[in-house]
């Protein structure tokens, strides 16, 4: 008899879904860092390491993640947005010198890029 009302019972509610990740995607062009600005502080009190895969973001959330793909060959990289910038009209992120390097950037400095966020103010390392 046991069995026949533990059949009968209504199923438990199901979890409720998690909710969706937060999206973010922007297209424009990227620079990278001059070679004057290693050591020097960066907007979240780091110090600027062009070996590093940082970059400024003028309003994305600093610690967050993102992945810079390189439009033109299709390369990318994830970096965590460490410090403020670009201060240059129409560029919309400012790379390290290694970030810039791993996407193939051209002797100009500058690049046509897609950004799109990964995760948001993840952890410093």
């Amino acid at each position: 008899m046991g069995l026949l009302l533990a059949a009968c019972a209504p199923e438990a509610p199901a979890p409720p879904a998690p909710p969706p990740a937060p999206s973010f995607s922007q297209v424009g062009v990227a620079s990278y860092y001059a070679a004057k600005f290693e050591d020097r502080k960066t907007a979240d009190g780091e110090r600027f390491k062009s070996t590093g895969m940082t970059a400024a973001h003028r309003t994305l959330p600093l610690g967050t993640m993102v992945r810079v793909t390189n439009l033109e060959n299709q390369r990318s990289v994830i970096v965590r947005i460490n410090d403020r910038g670009p201060f240059m009209r129409k560029r919309i992120i400012d790379l390290s010198p290694a970030a810039a390097r791993a996407l193939g950037i051209r002797n100009q400095g500058l690049m046509r890029v897609r950004i799109e966020l990964v995760s948001e103010q993840a952890a410093k390392p």
